[in-house]
């Protein structure tokens, strides 16, 4: 197997594991209170990022990086999480998967404004056409999807964009699971103490399904996944195995069908559908094809090769 296709399947398993993110934030939320779960994810996956950071002996960013990882630790490491499952009290993991389409143009968008390239013009008819369909579609719901849930929504996608973007420019000094790693590291005090301070009153009330959401959360969504998808951008090339992320609401609506018995109509599905059209046809004018492929050099250079998941 070269490469390339191994990059792909990679990429392939990190967008699986990320697609069950929110339907698994859907079941945990029954039991456990979403500020209490965000805080317990971030703490067991850093945790464990501390444990893979000693054992590599990866060497400690600079001082000029914490910045950076501080904005992927607001974004990604809490940002999304807190969101996500804030907006899940009051919308379905289905519905909140129709926002998820947008988040390959909102990473997109924060690239353009973190990194200063100048997409072309079709590249904001494709965005400002994404961004309406979602509106809409939130509109016509009406009562069926909480104007709260959306908001939360919308404001979990902008966090974790931004995340993307700046953990994309970190990923190429310093690795792409590094990057989640440290991020997680330098928010563990924080992430750690809240918790202590935010223990349920009463364990009873917590279910089996609930824990093992747990489970699933801080493991695969917020450290395993991390280390495949990064793995499939640096082998593949970040260009096309990008790409891959736009299946993740197809997976996203099948899992909570199939596990939550949740309604997932034609409408939604053609909503979707077309997000994803858009996102594409954005990502299509994002940036210059070369510094595309740019980017998917450095990114296959800066992974180290002892590292396989």
């Amino acid at each position: 197997m070269d490469r390339t296709t191994e990059g792909w399947i990679s990429g392939f398993l990190g967008v699986l594991i990320f697609s069950g993110s929110l339907p698994a934030t859907r079941i945990a939320v029954l039991d456990i209170d979403p500020l209490f779960l965000t805080l317990a994810r971030a703490t067991i996956a850093g945790l464990l990022g501390a444990a893979l950071l000693v054992a590599l002996r990866e060497k400690r960013p600079a001082t000029s990086d914490l910045l950076p990882l501080a904005i992927v630790s607001l974004g990604v490491v809490v940002g999304f999480p807190l969101l996500t499952a804030l907006a899940l009290q009051h919308i379905t993991s289905a519905q909140s998967i129709c926002f998820v389409g947008l988040l390959p143009l909102a990473t997109a968008v924060f690239g353009i404004l973190r990194g200063g390239e100048r997409p072309r013009a079709a590249f904001w008819i494709f965005s400002g056409l994404g961004g309406a369909l979602v509106a809409g579609f939130a509109l016509v719901q009406g009562g069926g999807a909480s104007p709260v849930g959306s908001l939360l929504m919308i404001g979990a996608i902008l966090a974790c964009g931004l995340g993307y973007a700046e953990g994309a420019k970190l990923s190429r000094r310093l690795g792409g699971w590094q990057v989640i790693s440290w991020a997680l590291v330098l928010s563990l005090p924080l992430t750690a103490g809240l918790m202590l301070f935010n223990l349920p009153a009463s364990w009873s009330g917590i279910g089996v399904p609930a824990w093992l959401s747990l489970a699933y959360v801080s493991l695969f969504s917020m450290l395993i996944g991390f280390v495949f998808w990064y793995r499939g951008l640096a082998l593949g090339g970040i260009a096309g195995v990008s790409q891959l992320q736009l299946l993740q609401p197809f997976f996203g609506l099948m899992l909570a069908a199939l596990l939550l018995n949740e309604a997932v109509g034609w409408g939604m599905v053609a909503v979707n559908v077309a997000v994803i059209a858009c996102v594409a046809g954005a990502k299509r004018f994002a940036s210059d094809p070369r510094g595309q492929a740019l980017a998917g050099d450095a990114a296959r250079g800066g992974w180290p090769e002892q590292v396989r998941p």
